[in-house]
């Protein structure tokens, strides 16, 4: 490579980022839009019902409504999820996180779950599932910049001469990255958050030139978010609506003696973060051993939706509370209440649950009642346990900071209880803020980047103090009871993730007992017919095979897929010239779907040709003594991104293969 294309490929990187940050952000765009208007029009008809049949006694009827149209708004999604793309089901966060990690998870990354997460968290939010929009943005920032850094579609058939030099796992795990920052942006409209979430949270291993290119990408993202939604609220130009979600300004302040207040906050929010998990966990057990139909997960999901809008509707029938219309812009349903009020419930459950949180956070003292928060938010908190997990395009951030800000309300009413002339207790939009934080920390266990988040999404850099305190303490009492809930759900997986450290008291195991024996060779110069048995049989379906001479010493590793091409262009030793080798532009065009070995045909005299492998192979791999310790492999497979590794034993002949699985399994459940 000459300096010149050196350069050009820079500028390369630096165009795909410019792009993957203006599509997600356009894709934004179109999620909040949608919404926008489908939640609208569903608000009307039922408006229009429940104003006709509060006088004539038939209130069934705007309820049947109610459940209807959101059972088929999410039915939709749930459809689409099961039978298009099952990966697009969740918030898609572990999933990438996953795929950051190093791990091969299948068909995260492809066109049909975009299209199936895109339509499927529109129908869900829309339908009134106790989910967010702005998890799912980050699986969609993530697929789109797989798509565009590769510069071609394999669903549509069209290739375009452009990134090719970046159709490899390293290049494109790089740029999904990217992709996860800039959804995290266009969300929370928290650019350097987003750089913070893909660092702390997604990516298991840093490259350094990576932060600056994020940076960019996060930056446009949530940058034409804002303009393209200015221009939508008629207002262009008005760089107001930075993300999804906007927490509006916290003027206020907070005085030094509560910061105790707050600290006890994070403890109830790890408390009741882990019991969330507990019983998410629970409830996702259950799912994965009895609901593995598919008609049952679509069934399921409809029963969550009737479930969640009756408890919706008959909370508004019992809440008492009614306040004078024009203290709450977002809802004017006046259901029970007297001319020129409106339901104070309404304002919680009929709007989309970004406006609910804006309430709880803004709306002034004696908007909401004690009561009426207590019975808003208890069943909300078991609906949201039940919801997440199931088979839909579903976010939990909005969710745990409804909840959160739900009880951190209800703390700051008492607080002003108890001193009602104080001037410091008449601002309970501090407490929601806390409350909320206090809640997702105990809930997701994230603390560097959630902070900047929720700093960057108030615009008050004045509560870092109390937000990281209470993010920490949230995290480690949740920590002391179980896991974060995006680690959960990896591990009922069962996917090879590997942890931030190696496992405890591992430091006088060896490579010797962890890895796969005996190691599965093929040599430098290599008949077709040991090829294929090799490629063939159902217990050597690795991705790789170490290549060894004559002598059985160690040569290089060659990729699974890279011997499946050389079969099918019949790169035979007997049948090509010492000058007929493959381009590199032929490996890179079948990733990353490579075709099978049943689609080869190889004729019986084609067995008996030999294939000369010592120009394809990588000379150079990654290996390790067989004496070597399990955290020093642990920290080449973290730091490196590696998928397997070469176990030698002093002459340098192949000894046996660690992969992540056999690190993951000795990590989980140690040997006998």
């Amino acid at each position: 490579m000459s300096h010149r294309q050196w350069k050009c490929i820079q500028i390369q990187r630096w165009l795909i980022c410019v792009l993957i940050g203006i599509t997600t952000g356009l894709v934004a765009v179109i999620i909040n839009i949608s919404i926008i208007q489908l939640t609208e029009l569903k608000m009307k008809i039922v408006t229009q019902a429940i104003e006709k049949c509060v006088k004539s006694a038939c209130l069934y009827q705007p309820l049947l409504i109610w459940i209807t149209i959101n059972a088929g708004l999410v039915m939709i999604a749930a459809l689409l999820t099961v039978f298009v793309a099952p990966v697009a089901a969740g918030s898609g966060i572990p999933q990438i996180k996953c795929f950051l990690n190093g791990v091969k998870v299948p068909n995260v990354v492809r066109l049909k779950t975009f299209f199936t997460k895109v339509v499927g968290i529109i129908a869900s939010v829309s339908g009134g599932l106790a989910v967010g929009k702005e998890g799912p943005m980050i699986h969609a920032g993530a697929v789109l910049a797989a798509g565009i850094s590769q510069g071609r579609s394999i669903t549509f058939k069209l290739t375009f001469p452009l990134f090719e030099y970046f159709r490899n796992d390293r290049e494109k795990r790089d740029f999904v990255c990217a992709g996860a920052a800039a959804g995290v942006a266009a969300a929370f409209g928290a650019p350097v958050g987003g750089v913070l979430f893909s660092l702390e949270e997604a990516s298991s291993f840093w490259n350094q030139a990576l932060t600056w290119r994020i940076f960019l990408c996060s930056i446009l993202s949530s940058y034409s978010l804002n303009f393209f939604m200015s221009l939508y609220h008629h207002h262009g130009g008005d760089l107001a609506y930075p993300g999804l979600i906007n927490f509006g300004k916290f003027e206020g302040t907070y005085e030094g003696f509560e910061l105790p207040i707050f600290f006890f906050m994070g403890v109830i929010g790890g408390l009741l973060g882990a019991l969330f998990n507990a019983i998410n966990h629970k409830i996702t057990i259950f799912r994965n051993k009895y609901v593995t139909i598919r008609f049952l997960k679509v069934v399921e999901v409809i029963i969550v939706s009737v479930v969640s809008a009756t408890i919706a509707f008959m909370m508004m029938f019992l809440s008492a509370q009614c306040n004078p219309l024009g203290q709450d812009i977002n809802v004017d349903l006046q259901f029970l209440c007297e001319d020129g009020q409106y339901n104070t419930m309404a304002s919680l459950f009929f709007t989309p649950p970004e406006d609910s949180v804006k309430s709880l956070f803004h709306d002034p003292l004696g908007s909401f009642q004690p009561l009426t928060i207590i019975i808003f938010v208890l069943p909300y908190f078991f609906v949201a346990c039940w919801t997440y997990g199931l088979q839909v395009p579903s976010g939990l951030f909005i969710p745990a900071l409804l909840i959160g800000a739900a009880w951190g309300r209800l703390i700051g009413i008492c607080m002003n209880a108890i001193c009602p002339d104080c001037l410091w207790s008449q601002d309970v939009a501090k407490y929601a803020l806390i409350g909320a934080a206090a809640q997702l920390g105990g809930t997701v266990r994230m603390t560097i980047s959630l902070t900047v988040i929720l700093i960057e999404a108030t615009g008050n850099i004045s509560y870092s103090l109390p937000l990281m305190t209470v993010l920490m303490i949230a995290k480690w009492v949740g920590d002391f009871f179980n896991q974060g809930i995006y680690d959960k759900h990896v591990h009922l997986a069962k996917v090879p993730i590997l942890e931030w450290e190696p496992p405890p008291l591992s430091i006088n195991i060896h490579a010797r007992e962890v890895m796969g024996t005996p190691a599965v060779t093929v040599r430098e110069v290599c008949l077709v017919k040991d090829i294929c048995r090799v490629l063939s049989d159902p217990h050597n379906c690795h991705s790789g095979y170490p290549v060894t001479n004559e002598e059985g010493k160690f040569r290089g590793f060659v990729l699974r897929s890279q011997l499946l091409i050389l079969l099918k262009h019949k790169v035979f030793m007997e049948r090509s010239g010492p000058d007929d080798r493959l381009e590199l532009a032929v490996f890179r065009d079948s990733y990353p779907r490579y075709f099978p070995l049943s689609i080869v045909n190889v004729s019986e005299d084609e067995q008996r040709c030999h294939i000369d492998i010592r120009p394809y192979l990588n000379p150079a791999p990654y290996t390790i003594s067989e004496r070597a310790s399990l955290p020093r492999i642990f920290r080449l497979f973290r730091a490196l991104g590696l998928r397997h590794l070469v176990v030698v034993n002093d002459n340098f002949e192949v000894v046996g293969i660690v992969t992540r699985k056999d690190i993951w399994k000795w990590g989980h459940h140690g040997k006998s």
